[in-house]
């Protein structure tokens, strides 16, 4: 990191946020993120040259099951073994949301 984190920077991006930080809460997220920024720092130096680039952090295909048919229940059954169902009206009861 080119230049140290201040408190003031702290107390900057916290009005951003939105935030109010009492004194010492503001030297603890100072340190704590002069924390956080060093480590991304370091990461930025890790050589990648020879890493090859890809777009999932599995290197393996996708992991979805083939989309085959298979028996199901018919709607009949489905509303007759439903809790609150109303089999004449061919609706489920579901309890009010609003």
């Amino acid at each position: 990191m080119s230049t140290p984190l201040t408190d003031d920077d702290v107390k900057r991006i916290a009005g951003l946020a939105r935030l109010e930080l009492s004194p010492a809460e503001v030297e603890m997220f100072t340190r704590q993120l002069a924390d956080i920024l060093a480590y991304a720092d370091e990461i930025q130096r890790v050589d990648t040259t020879n890493v090859p680039a890809t777009s999932h952090v599995l290197s393996r295909g996708p992991a979805w099951r083939l989309d085959t048919p298979a028996p199901s229940l018919t709607r009949d059954d489905v509303l007759r073994k439903a809790p609150g169902a109303l089999p004449s009206a061919g609706v489920f009861r579901v309890p009010k949301v609003i």
